[in-house]
This record gives structure tokens, C-alpha cells and sequence, in this order.
């Protein structure tokens, strides 16, 4: 199916490598506008070079999420070229991989700033753009350590779990004006964020887990939900959590 976002404006954070950049290439070959955003603004430009290449538009923000005030310039800036937001993809995050006693207030509050203030400004400063548009589709990033226990993670899954029950939020508050808001919960995707822990087979079946399918996935396995629910296939689907994990969760 070609054009499944057809002339679409699609925002996406994280955009500069991994499962944001996968996200954006497949918008792109379905008809989207994209605006790529990065801190790493190599990756960052390195994208829009993969979407010009491919004949698509879009433009790249160097910004920091985790800040509003960059929230406010970037939607700013969006607006102005673009006149509309439709797609929000709240894809950039950052993991730390610490037991509970080993984890340190400042990285707590890194973790907090990325992965929960990012998502929360994204969604604050985009909505009313998306209000003023009449509607959109919010897809917000979390992950199966949003839903379950695990060890060695708990700065990490305070911070998807916090995503997860914000995005119900968000789809309550904003189901009158035609914004719907999802998030996706991924599980072992073989990204940059992974290469540390996917190092050795030993490695890989411990990260692994109770992962039926028994292997990672690839970036565009998650991306295709997330165009799904960009998508108006989705148009009766909001508050949504879809697990793109293998099956992790179901033991």
C-alpha cells in the first residue's frame, strides 16, 4: 500500500539513528513530510540526506528534547515552514542500565529529563497545533519495561512507565478535538542503544529473556505499528499500548 500518509507533516524525535531514523524513512516512502530531530546532528542530517535520497521532503532541528523552551522554538519553527503538525513520533529516549542502590540522582534525573519531560513537552507544545489543525495521531515510544519488571532497570522503567499512563492520559484529554495518542512498547530491537548487550550469543539470549520469537528485532519491525498507527487505518485506535516484542511478554 503506497501513500498510507499521503502529504502527511510528521514530526520525529530521535530521528537520527535507530528506530527514529526507521521511522522516518518508512513515513517518507508512504507519502510523509518528515522533520527529522537529534541531538546528534551528524545522524540527524545524515537522515534527511536517506530521505532526500529518496525523493521525499523534510527538514532537520537540532534540539534537545528534554528542554521545553527548544520544544517551543522547534514547534515554532515547524509551523512557520509548514503550517501544521499531523504525526508526533516521541521516539528519543536514552537507557541506563543500573540496579536501583548503584543508580545516582544526576542520572536519574537525565533518564527523567529524556525519556518523561521529552514526551510530556512534545505532546504540551504540539497538541494545540494539532488542535488548531483538527486533528492528529500522537505515537509515543515506550517499551515493554513500561509494563513489566525487570532487573537492572529501574530508572529506565520508572521512565516507560510514566510514558505509557501520560499517553492514556493525552488520548482522554484530547479524544474531543480528533487527536488520538498511542504508545508502542518495543522490546529487543537490535539498534544502536543495543550494540553493548547484543555483543555475544551468551549476551543476546540473556537480554533476550522470554522472548518467544528467540531473536532481536530490526528497527523497521517496530516502525511499521508506528506507521500503522500514524496512519487513518488506526482512526478508532487510541490509548493504545501495542507490544512490538516477540512474544516477551506473553510468558
Amino acid at each position: 500500500m503506497a501513500g498510507r500518509v499521503e502529504g502527511k507533516i510528521a514530526f520525529i524525535t530521535g530521528g537520527g539513528s535507530g528506530m527514529g531514523r526507521e521511522h522516518a524513512l518508512l513515513m517518507v516512502e508512504e507519502g510523509a513530510t518528515i522533520i527529522v530531530s537529534d541531538v546528534n546532528e551528524a545522524g540527524g542530517r545524515e537522515t534527511l540526506s536517506m530521505i532526500n535520497s529518496k525523493g521525499g521532503q523534510g527538514t532537520f532541528i537540532n534540539f534537545d528534547a528534554s528542554s521545553e523552551s527548544a520544544w517551543q522554538a522547534a514547534v515554532s519553527q515547524v509551523i512557520s515552514t509548514f503550517g501544521r503538525v499531523d504525526i508526533l513520533v516521541n521516539n528519543a529516549g536514552i537507557l541506563i542500565m543500573k540496579p536501583i542502590w548503584e543508580t545516582t540522582g544526576p542520572e536519574l534525573d537525565r533518564i527523567l529529563d529524556v525519556n518523561v519531560k521529552g514526551v510530556f513537552f512534545g505532546c504540551k507544545h504540539i497538541l494545540p497545533a494539532m488542535q488548531k489543525a483538527g486533528g492528529g495521531s500522537i505515537i509515543n515510544i515506550s517499551s515493554i519495561y513500561g509494563v513489566i519488571g525487570a532487573n537492572m532497570a529501574s530508572a529506565y522503567q520508572a521512565s516507560k512507565g510514566a510514558v505509557r499512563i501520560l499517553t492514556k492520559s493525552v488520548a482522554v484529554e484530547y479524544a474531543p478535538f480528533n487527536i488520538r495518542c498511542n504508545s508502542i512498547h518495543p522490546g529487543v530491537i537490535r539498534t544502536p542503544m543495543t550494540t553493548d548487550l547484543l555483543t555475544t550469543d551468551a549476551s543476546t539470549r540473556a537480554i533476550l529473556g522470554s522472548t518467544i520469537l528467540r531473536r532481536p528485532a530490526e528497527p523497521r519491525e517496530v516502525a511499521y505499528p508506528v506507521l500503522f498507527l500514524a496512519s487513518s487505518e488506526s482512526s478508532y485506535i487510541t490509548g493504545a499500548e501495542i507490544m512490538v516484542d516477540g512474544g516477551y511478554t506473553t510468558m
